[in-house]
Formats: C-alpha cells, sequence, structure tokens
C-alpha cells in the first residue's frame, strides 16, 4: 500500500493545483469506503482551499470551514484532471474547481477514506494519538529510546507502530534496520542509544530519498501526474528474500512480523 513517502509524493504534486482555488463540486459516485463517506463532505464546496498538509499517511484539505481527511487506503490515488474528464472505473469522487480542473479520487480496493472535520486536528480520533512525523525534528534518539522503554517487541513492529513514529512502514522499515545493522527481531527496549541515533539517521535519510525519489514503485502506486515511482531500483532487502545481500553477499533471510514480510541479512544484521 502507499507509505509514507508515495502520500507525500502526491501532497506536492496536488497542492499546486488546489491551493488558493475555490470548490464548486464534490461529486460522489461511490461513497462506501472504509468509512462511508459523510453528507457533510459537501461542507467543502464553495470554499477556498487554504493548504493541502501531510500528517502521517492522511491528507488534509484544509479550508476555513474545516478539512477534508484522505487516505488512501491501499490502493487509491489522487490525479489532477480536467474538469470534464469522463469517469472510469473506481473513480469514486471528484473534487470539482471553479478553474475547470478537478482531483480525481481512485481506489480499486476501497480500504481509502474521504472524511470531514471542523475541529483542530488534533481532536480527531485518527490523528490524536498519532507519534511524530519521522522527517521533524521531533523524531530524535531520545524520543525513540523514551518510546521504546520497557518494550519486549520487535523493533520493526515498534518502528512501524504509529504511536510511535508515524509512516516508517514496512518497506521502509526493513531498509532503515538493514542499513542500521539491526536486526528486526531485536527485541525493542535492549536497543541502546548509540545504535538508535543510527537508526533514527537512516530512518530520515531513506524516507527523503524515497520522496526526492518519487516513491516505490508497487503494483497500484503512481504519484498524482500518473508516472509510477522510481525508489524500488534502490531497494538493498524489501522484496528480496533468498537473494544475495548487497554488502557481503549472503542469502537474505525472509519472515513473517506481524503479518508482514520481513526480510534481513543474518550477518549484516546481528541480533
Amino acid at each position: 500500500m502507499p507509505e509514507l513517502p508515495e502520500v507525500e509524493v502526491t501532497r506536492q504534486g496536488i497542492s499546486p493545483y488546489l491551493i488558493e482555488q475555490t470548490v464548486s463540486e464534490l461529486i460522489v459516485r461511490n461513497g462506501s469506503l472504509r468509512w462511508p463517506v459523510p453528507d457533510v463532505a459537501q461542507n467543502i464546496i464553495g470554499q477556498r482551499i487554504n493548504n493541502v498538509r501531510r500528517r502521517a499517511k492522511y491528507l488534509l484539505i484544509d479550508t476555513d470551514a474545516g478539512m477534508t481527511i484522505v487516505h488512501l487506503g491501499m490502493s487509491g490515488s489522487l490525479r489532477i484532471l480536467p474538469r470534464n474528464t469522463p469517469a472510469e472505473k473506481h473513480d469514486h469522487i471528484d473534487l470539482v474547481l471553479e478553474n475547470g480542473r478537478m482531483l480525481r479520487f481512485n481506489d480499486p480496493r476501497r480500504f481509502g477514506a474521504w472524511l470531514w472535520y471542523e475541529l483542530p486536528e488534533e481532536a480527531h480520533p485518527l490523528l490524536s494519538k498519532l507519534g511524530p512525523e519521522p522527517l521533524s525534528r521531533d523524531f530524535t534518539p531520545q524520543q525513540l529510546q523514551a518510546a521504546l522503554k520497557g518494550k519486549k517487541k520487535a523493533i520493526k513492529l515498534c518502528l512501524m507502530d504509529n504511536h510511535i513514529v508515524v509512516g516508517a512502514g514496512n518497506i521502509y522499515a526493513n531498509e532503515a534496520l538493514f542499513a542500521a545493522g539491526i536486526h528486526p527481531q531485536a527485541e525493542a527496549g535492549s536497543i541502546d542509544i548509540e545504535r538508535l541515533t543510527v537508526l533514527v539517521s537512516e530512518v530520515k535519510q531513506i524516507l527523503a530519498h524515497a520522496i526526492k525519489q518519487g516513491g516505490t514503485t508497487l503494483k497500484d502506486f503512481t504519484n498524482a501526474d500518473g508516472k509510477p515511482g522510481y525508489f524500488a531500483q534502490k531497494l538493498h532487502v524489501y522484496g528480496r528474500g533468498g537473494e544475495t545481500c548487497t554488502h557481503c553477499g549472503n542469502l537474505l533471510s525472509e519472515i513473517k512480523l506481524g503479518q508482514r514480510t520481513t526480510v534481513f541479512c543474518g550477518i549484516c544484521q546481528q541480533r
């Protein structure tokens, strides 16, 4: 599914077309998404879009009246198109602008979301308990150490816990742990500050590089302009179970952690 870099690339792609534009219509062809699209979503009509932000993997379209909260789910995508572009299969929602363009939401699996909220984002139940953004100054080795204190759970599972840090999903958790030389099954609370310092640095670098490259090429992911991401060309462990390690030549191991595929090098990432 789209992870933080893919969502950030989407935000960067759609923002120039939405900010300072006024919404003329919201067309909902199929509101049966992860949560039903609420009738109050229509409150965005007539509103000027002030900003397009990202919190974790949620996109927030800000207006004076409230904000639209969009989640891409497992297969969702957003495109900027001319207003009269015919709808195709799985084109569930169009946010139509007065300038003749529209933002189209396509989601074949319908695990995405399109919601409306009129209070500060900190009060929304989906956003209120999220951890720090990994690319922000709030995500530090000290913050991570405090969040992991006493935890016996595997470090990879903690790294993917949005209450600890948002957006370090399966692909990037695999890659960051490999780069930091930390075994994914290592007990989270036992990792010292020196290794956590390296891990935090690698998470930041890998996510930033993935964003710069346009996200990761997955089966369902395309950018707002319809082009695939290219970070998959740079992956060292994710999706490479049984292949040779790019660092030492050892065969990479593949296991399941929290029902997610985990790939690591038993030599470069010792427990």
